[in-house]
């Protein structure tokens, strides 16, 4: 094989001087051109020498340094409940400007932590639904370089344990709910430590709706990937404010009855058959035959007010097996439902369940304005409104509000869910309320067991109220004669040995009686406008839904 041929100049080069300087590609070069390259070479690996020997002097200086702050920071051995002390342990939200100088111990979780330099770490911590700054500065006499290091390694959403002094920022902390003080961290240490990959930050997933619409390239996290990882999402402030107000409607409901002498009632949720009629019940095994899972404490309310228990109540799961994937429908639910006899007329229960509800939602926008203020950051929402005495519109009065509007809807058709917002938004332009009540809905569309309205043929003793345009509360009175009762019952062609007991509770008598039953997630979602069921569900069960 024949030698490649090689430039003039190096040729005549080479046979003058006998040698050949090759590159590091093998291509052959001048000798000045190799002479240069072998400096270049040797001022590199001095280079090298020299970086890797500063290197190993500033490990073995670091080495061999006192960490001045070695029982300052670290990780605490798992709590085995092995001892206990004295220390009291702080709620950040009583920390304020005010306490400045002063030493607390607070557990918190790491929200965000950043660094700055190498001596400085600036923290968020929370606390529920408020959070607060913490700093924390190398100084060479008690807060070393090495905790500093520490605490920028400390990963998102840890459980730690700090020790700080209160102190006044330069700046008010926009960032943070306690904005007039904020922590210097003199001990931090690990309670529980995050050691894998988050599905979400809690940034993104309290990023407010509007802020995507000035920044599309913002990390949305949606409703599916919250729902599936639900325990880290639930640990967002908004979802803290969120679930404080659900409990808060439990507490109102059962603050509101119970001074007014309600008794509150545990009926059963395992029933022995689909008693109000219709397919979507589910079904369960239950030893050698089936059960069901009750569709609502109907039944067993009105057998406690025959058992003259009076006025009672009940806060209880609901199971509806209906394939409906919308945005206000469950398969299991959280029923709020009352029932109580009355003297004369059936209104008299009808102004008790009006009146609860202004109680509720009085006291809902007083006593947790802050919760409020806290979701609407996130889901933004129009205050709610509603009037000291509730309206209450006659059905047809509805039918012909909407009529008059261009929505042609029969006298005696139940309403849509579109035709139900419609008429919503009529009534907030007309009487400016998101509450009020429709009075005396067609007989067809209710329960077998309704009073009719013995003056207007057709039509019923029986109510819904609405929010923000929705249904949150269906009710009646109830029938509370036998006979008649089982006159009902066969025109709605109900198996009557399916509801027998029922039926015998009311042949030894029963005062007239009415109530209603009140969907809790939905009055949640409706109240703060959050658009979707989901959000004020702790854990949604749907068709499409069975976990977490």
């Amino acid at each position: 094989m024949s030698a490649p041929a090689q430039d003039p100049a190096v040729e005549d080069l080479t046979q003058k001087t006998k040698e050949v300087y090759l590159d590091d590609a093998g291509k052959p070069i001048t000798k000045n051109a190799y002479k240069k390259l072998q400096k270049d070479k040797e001022k590199a690996e001095r280079k090298a020498a020299t970086a890797a020997k500063i290197a190993a002097e500033k490990a073995e200086r670091e080495a061999n340094q006192v960490d001045c702050s070695k029982d300052r920071y670290g990780k605490l051995p798992m709590n085995q409940s092995q001892s206990r002390t004295e220390t009291k342990y702080e709620d950040i939200t009583t920390i304020n400007a005010s306490r400045e100088g002063e030493t607390v111990t607070v557990r918190v979780r790491v929200q965000t932590s950043r660094a700055t330099g190498g001596k400085m770490c600036f923290f968020v911590f929370r606390q529920g639904v408020s959070t607060i700054q913490g700093i924390i500065t190398a100084d060479d006499k008690t807060i070393s370089k090495q905790m500093v290091k520490y605490c920028v390694g400390i990963s998102p959403e840890s459980i730690v344990l700090v020790e700080a002094k209160v102190v006044k920022p330069v700046e008010e902390v926009k960032s943070c709910t306690i904005s007039c003080a904020e922590l210097a961290i003199e001990k931090i240490h690990v309670v529980s430590e995050v050691n894998v990959r988050l599905a979400f930050s809690l940034d993104d997933a309290t990023r407010p709706e509007s802020s995507y619409e000035e920044d599309a390239q913002l990390s949305r996290v949606n409703l599916d990937t919250r729902l599936n990882n639900r325990v880290l999402d639930l640990r967002t402030t908004t979802n803290h404010a969120i679930f404080r107000l659900q409990s808060a409607v439990c507490l109102l409901f059962r603050e509101f009855l119970i001074e007014r002498g309600f008794m509150e009632i545990h009926t059963p949720k395992l029933i022995g058959a689909a008693s109000e009629g219709g397919s979507n019940v589910f079904k369960v095994n239950y030893f050698k035959t089936n059960a069901f899972l009750a569709q609502s404490p109907q039944l067993y309310k009105q057998m406690c007010i025959a058992a003259d228990f009076g006025k009672v109540f009940e806060i209880a799961p609901v199971f509806r097996a209906e394939d409906s994937n919308t945005h206000r429908h469950m398969t299991e639910f959280m029923g709020l439902d009352m029932e109580m006899a009355f003297n004369e007329h059936y209104h008299e229960v009808l102004e008790v369940l009006e009146e609860l509800f202004v109680y509720m939602l009085g006291n809902l926008k007083t006593r947790y304005a802050k919760e409020i203020e806290i979701i609407k950051k996130q889901y933004e929402f129009e205050d709610f409104e509603f009037l000291p005495k509730t309206l209450r519109l006659p059905f047809k009065e509805g039918v012909k509000m909407l009529n008059e509007a261009g929505v042609q809807v029969g006298e005696f058709e139940d309403l849509s869910t579109a035709n139900e917002k419609f008429l919503g938004k009529l009534v907030k332009e007309k009487y400016h309320t998101d509450f009020y009540v429709l009075d005396k809905f067609p007989l067809a569309v209710r329960p077998f067991y309704t009073m009719p309205d013995p003056e207007n043929p057709g039509y019923s003793n029986s109510y819904d109220f609405f929010l923000r345009g929705e249904e949150i509360l269906s009710g009646a009175q109830r029938i509370h004669d036998a006979d008649y009762l089982t006159e009902r019952a066969k025109s709605h062609e109900i198996d009557l040995s399916t509801i027998q007991p029922y039926i015998d509770a009311f042949k030894i008598g029963a005062p007239p009686h009415a109530g209603g039953g009140i969907g809790l997630e939905r009055v949640v979602m409706l109240f703060l406008g959050l658009g979707n069921i989901r959000r004020s569900s702790l854990f949604p069960r749907d068709p499409k839904r069975l976990e977490p």
